[in-house]
């Protein structure tokens, strides 16, 4: 028999693999025009320009550079403490349909729903903190 992994720990490996995604569609949408192979595999010393959607997947990465590490460490808290439960199993899957979808609104340019989306995500964050002092 295998161990029981907990959801939440499952939606945590989701959430890396949503990150994931975004590092290689940022890069991707980065590419072509001014940016070549031979800048993209340089250093890079000399900044280019990008489009429009390539800029938005940058910022959207960069938010979710901010925002993962918090989600990890709360869950991570949380389970090592024992406090799994409704409040972390809702708040992780928050946090990650909340992210994943916030991706592609950015992209599109859809601001307002883009910003609802992003505090879903981060209500998940906070959720999960409160189990942890529960």
């Amino acid at each position: 028999m295998g161990v029981q992994i907990p959801v939440e720990l499952k939606l945590l490996v989701v959430a890396v693999i949503v990150g994931f995604v975004q590092i290689v569609w940022a890069a991707v949408a980065g590419s072509g025009g001014e940016r070549d192979f031979a800048w993209l595999a340089g250093p890079r010393d000399d900044p280019k320009p990008v489009g429009v959607t390539a800029a938005r997947l940058t910022r959207a990465l960069s938010n979710f550079l901010e925002t993962f590490p918090l989600f990890a460490a709360a869950l991570i808290a949380c389970d090592l403490a024992g406090k799994l439960g409704p409040l972390t199993l809702y708040g992780a899957a928050l946090y990650v349909a909340g992210r994943a979808l916030y991706v592609p609104l950015y992209a599109s340019g859809i601001a307002l729903l883009r910003t609802v989306v992003w505090t879903v995500a981060i209500v998940g964050i906070v959720m999960i903190i409160v189990a942890f002092f529960r």
